[in-house]
């Protein structure tokens, strides 16, 4: 008897006819032998309908407020689901995150799980039972309920499926797998058969919205091996071929892996940068920028110092644009009085644009490709980050798709050999 996980996002449970479907679904590989625990999301749509309202009411709303009250949009679709189960003869119990429980630290809105209590579940399978867990939430310290970020029913099921040590994680959603970039912006991407975890976390990182970052960094830590595919297919479709079907996430790194320079494009809108002019070039300068950024549990991306002139340096770096305001308030009361920087330049029209692949250890060459693909597009390059497996640059929003395709199409993206050689 294998055990198995299954997700299933908000455009999946998004309605009553879907919710049957994912039903009938789970039901198929629950009367093939399989155990199965199903981490649903909220119905589509749901999420963001609470939270308007939460802002309607507060400008500022409490965070644990606003995790009490969209943590329920989880609590409805494990309940429903629940029930179309039972309708169809299948034996189910929901469950929220704080009653498993799922244990997290107090970060409101972005909490990080700390240990899953697996008893009750595993009664619950071992008596014949399917298990729904609200994805997306969990409960501190503190008893407090809270929620895991945008993306959060994706941890919890990789956290469930490495709690219980699961054969595999099924992430099903509205696309059949991961794409080589966005194909509403390339059409010509292709469907990759398999992925690595370490390209996968860039990716997730680097802007691209199949998985959540925090989902593939557990995966990836716990070697839990997880499959990304449709929702939208017959809910009656084979289970063998179910399973063979979308994007798997491995460990391992297989030849066709290796061979590929670039294994896709990921880009993110949501940027701003930020610059201080005439900042003393003293030791300790970037901790006293950085450092209250930091503080205020902003995530900082690209960071860029200039040299030095007449003893002072400019320093730019770039944070989520939902981020923004309150970066700026922290510059403005903390940064500037401890710094004396003379002034602050910001520019919210940006973005980020980055090529990924495990092939590029074992290439020169690459970025140089990049950069000359967007030369000859007339695309201007304000920052550049790169890792082992990965560039990133930043670019004005403006160009993002035209810089998107004409990268897509010179690293062969489309199927076709890349345009330009690339030195062994």
């Amino acid at each position: 008897m294998s055990l198995f996980v299954h997700k299933y996002g908000g455009t999946s449970m998004g309605s009553v006819e879907r919710i049957q479907n994912v039903a009938k679904r789970v039901a198929k590989w629950h009367a093939a032998g399989h155990q199965v625990i199903v981490v649903p999301s909220a119905m589509s749509g749901e999420t963001n309908r609470l939270l308007g309202l939460a802002k309607e009411l507060s400008e500022m709303p409490d965070p644990r407020e606003v995790d009490m009250l969209a943590s329920t949009g989880e609590q409805a679709s494990s309940a429903l689901l629940a029930l179309a189960l039972q309708a169809q003869g299948v034996q189910a119990r929901s469950y929220t995150g704080w009653q498993v429980p799922v244990k997290t630290d107090s970060a409101f809105g972005k909490a990080r799980i700390t240990s899953i209590d697996d008893q009750r579940v595993r009664a619950d399978l071992d008596a014949g039972k399917v298990v729904i867990v609200t994805g997306f939430q969990g409960i501190d310290p503190d008893g407090h309920i809270t929620t895991l970020g945008r993306g959060g029913s994706d941890t919890s099921a990789v956290a469930m499926a490495a709690a219980l040590k699961a054969d595999e994680c099924l992430i099903f959603t509205d696309v059949d797998g991961v794409y080589t970039t966005d194909p509403r912006v390339v059409p010509e991407a292709r469907r990759m058969n398999v992925v690595s975890f370490e390209e996968m976390l860039e990716m997730a990182s680097l802007g691209s919205k199949v998985l959540q970052i925090r989902s593939v960094e557990f995966a990836g830590k716990y070697k839990v091996p997880v499959r990304v595919l449709s929702s939208l297919t017959d809910p009656l479709i084979p289970i063998l071929e179910e399973k063979n079907s979308g994007t798997l996430i491995t460990f391992e790194e297989d030849s066709k892996m290796e061979a590929a320079l670039v294994s896709g494009i990921a880009f993110s809108r949501d940027e701003a940068k930020i610059t201080l002019l005439g900042v003393p070039d003293k030791p300790g300068v970037a901790f006293a920028i950085l450092g209250p950024v930091a503080d205020a549990n902003i995530d900082i991306d690209m960071i860029i110092q200039n040299q030095s002139v007449d003893g002072t340096t400019d320093f730019s770096f770039t944070v989520n644009r939902n981020d923004f305001k309150r970066t700026l308030d922290v510059i403005q009361k903390t940064i500037l009085p401890n710094t004396g920087a003379r002034e602050v330049i910001t520019d919210e029209k940006v973005c980020k644009v980055s090529i990924v692949g495990i092939g590029m250890r074992s290439h020169a060459g690459v970025a140089s490709l990049m950069f000359r693909t967007l030369a000859e597009e007339g695309v201007n390059i304000q920052m550049i980050s790169t890792s082992e497996i990965k560039t990133s640059v930043l670019i004005q929003d403006k160009y993002m798709e035209l810089a998107v395709r004409a990268l897509h199409k010179a690293f062969g993206l489309d199927g076709n050999p890349a345009e330009t050689a690339i030195e062994e």
